[in-house]
Parts: C-alpha cells; structure tokens; sequence
C-alpha cells in the first residue's frame, strides 16, 4: 500500500535567531552556521530520493534552507512550489516576507534559477492584512488551507503514480509549525517555537485537514511519553498564543474564533 509522508522542517539559522534586536532585519537570509545546518540535513535527511515534492514558506530564509538542504532533490528536476500560507506569523520586519517581483528576480538567475514557483504567492502576500494578519485566528486558517493544498498534491500525486509513495518536504516556520501541526507541546523551549532550527518531524494526515505524527517520529524525540489530548492541546494553545501577543510574534484571537 502506498504511503503519504509529510516531512517537515524549521527553516535554518538566520541573522534575526541571532538577537532579538536583529528581528528588524526584514526577510533576513542565512547565517553561515545556518548554512552550515542547511549542509548537515542534506547529509542526514533519510532517502532524498525518495522526496516527491518540495514546498516552502516564500520568505528567504525558507527558500534557501530548501535549496540548501535539499540539492538532490534540485538536481533531478523537482522546485519549489512557494506558498505564501507558510509564512511565520508574526508582522515583525524579520517575519514579513519580500515583495513578490523581488523574489522572482532574486530567483530567476545565478545558480538558483529557475528552481522556485511562485504561482502561490500573491502580490499582497506580505502585506500582514486581511488573511495574511498575524492575528491567531487569521494564522489558523491559513495552517488549515495550507494542509488542504498538500493534501491535495498528495492526492494529485497518487492519482497519476499510484504505486509510488508520496514524500512531501515542508519548510517553514517555528512559531507557524505549532498551527500547521496542531501540536503546542514544548512550544516555549526556544524563542517563540519548541522547534530547533533544521529540526525535521514527519506526519501522516489523519483527517481531510489533520496531521499527526509519526509513531516513529515522536519517539524518535519524546520516547514513550504520552501525547497530549485535544483539550490539553487547546489549553496549552491559549497560553502560548497569551505570551506569544504580549512578545510581539503574533495578534490576539478573535473571541468568536476560540475553540
């Protein structure tokens, strides 16, 4: 039986990880230490042939983790389907993505061009209003429409080959990977995310916009340690969306949008 695998990783160390003044950084890049991350994934990360599509957050730091760690997957012709959706949350400089003809011009020549889509990505993507608010409920729907869109590739995927498997590659954010995977444990280990940089966790879905993670990949990193229910998983939620306001990284929650 085919099998869908979501893997998902936290974007390397950019400059803004390095202080919290350097989050005046707009859309920073890589940190030579993050670059250096990006070199170990690629040595580490299990059967890159294997991965079928790449998907990114279209801020720089995420782009170029994916170039970086995955130059294999580059090199026999997949790119980087950009999706505005997986941007971090927060309205800070550093989380605020670059316009839209920037990036198509820094991508469409050197040696990474021609190597990302940006289809996905709106002109308004980085206007942090309306749908892209860092606003808690406004950053929950769009970690939802981002599950359906993979989802949907996977489907779209298993329809034209289906007896092979699907490996899908997420980049994307710290704060933001606590919406997309539904998972608040731990979330307050580093500065503003329970993820490390380059850290990969894989996922299954479970529901038509659900993820959950891999036996192999929670015991990998929690040993048997009992995983949280729902509710436990919506109370540690609201604290952390509390600290996360008052730091900046992200705007309250509508009431009517609490669950």
């Amino acid at each position: 039986m085919t099998k869908v695998t979501i893997h998902c990783v936290r974007h390397a160390e950019g400059f803004h990880n390095l202080s919290l003044a350097n989050h005046s950084i707009a859309d920073p890049l890589l940190t030579p230490a993050g670059k250096a991350q990006c070199q170990t994934l690629s040595q580490t990360f299990p059967s890159p042939s294997k991965i079928t599509h790449l998907i990114s957050s279209p801020l720089r730091r995420t782009l170029y983790t994916t170039l970086l760690s995955f130059p294999s997957a580059i090199a026999r012709g997949l790119k980087i389907l950009a999706l505005a959706e997986l941007q971090e949350t927060s309205s800070l400089p550093c989380d605020t993505g670059s316009s839209l003809p920037a990036l198509t011009s820094e991508f469409s020549h050197g040696e990474h061009a021609d190597t990302v889509d940006f289809r996905y990505v709106s002109s308004d993507w980085n206007s942090k209003t309306g749908r892209w608010s860092p606003a808690a409920h406004c950053i929950e729907r769009r970690a939802r429409a981002a599950r359906v869109f993979i989802r949907a590739v996977a489907e779209q995927s298993l329809a034209l080959y289906p007896e092979r498997d699907v490996d899908i590659v997420v980049v994307t954010h710290g704060g933001y990977l606590h919406y997309l995977t539904d998972d608040w444990d731990g979330a307050g280990k580093f500065v503003g995310t329970g993820w490390a940089n380059t850290e990969v966790r894989r996922y299954g879905f479970r529901e038509e916009a659900s993820l959950r993670e891999t036996r192999e990949s929670r015991f990998g990193r929690l040993g048997a340690e009992i995983e949280l229910g729902r509710e436990e998983q919506r109370t540690l939620r609201d604290a952390v969306e509390r600290e996360w306001c008052e730091s900046g990284y992200q705007g309250p929650r509508e009431e009517s949008a609490k669950l």
